[in-house]
């Protein structure tokens, strides 16, 4: 394979796809988080979601449901190639980390330092998908 650059440059990030096996379980749980329906895409069973920031998610809404909200990627002994988890910034973790313990919604792992930029924790959606949120330390490196 030839190695060299791509003459198009990459300008920003639009979006991460989220398989999901329940839609209104789902839209409910996302909705929860900040996420609003901004467009829906019947033919590819998935729609648009935006928060007030502008922060943009699909849901994709074809997912076979596993036991126990089993992920492939991360549960298995087999750590099979594929994206693990998207990564969103917040404005105060405290705050959300206190919303998610009055929700009852479980998180997985932190809130502790990843680095030197952030603080993070990890909850999991009801299919299992990972989700993290980070509070970005100020003066940390970039």
């Amino acid at each position: 394979m030839n190695q060299t650059a791509s003459p198009a440059r990459i300008l920003a990030y639009d979006h991460i796809g989220i398989r999901v096996s329940d839609r209104p379980r789902a839209m409910a749980f996302y909705q929860a988080l900040g996420f609003v329906e901004s467009a829906s895409f019947p033919l590819f069973e998935a729609n648009e979601m935006l928060s007030l920031d502008g922060v943009r998610i699909n849901l994709i809404f074809n997912g076979a449901r596993a036991p126990d909200a089993h992920n492939v990627l991360l549960d298995a002994p087999v750590k099979r190639p594929g994206m693990t988890h998207p990564a969103f910034i917040v404005d105060d973790l405290a705050a959300l980390q206190h919303w998610l313990e009055v929700q009852g919604i479980v998180i997985t792992e932190g809130p502790h330092p990843i680095g030197p930029r952030r603080i993070a924790l990890f909850i999991r959606d009801p299919d299992g998908n990972v989700l993290e949120f980070n509070q970005l330390i100020r003066g940390g490196a970039q």
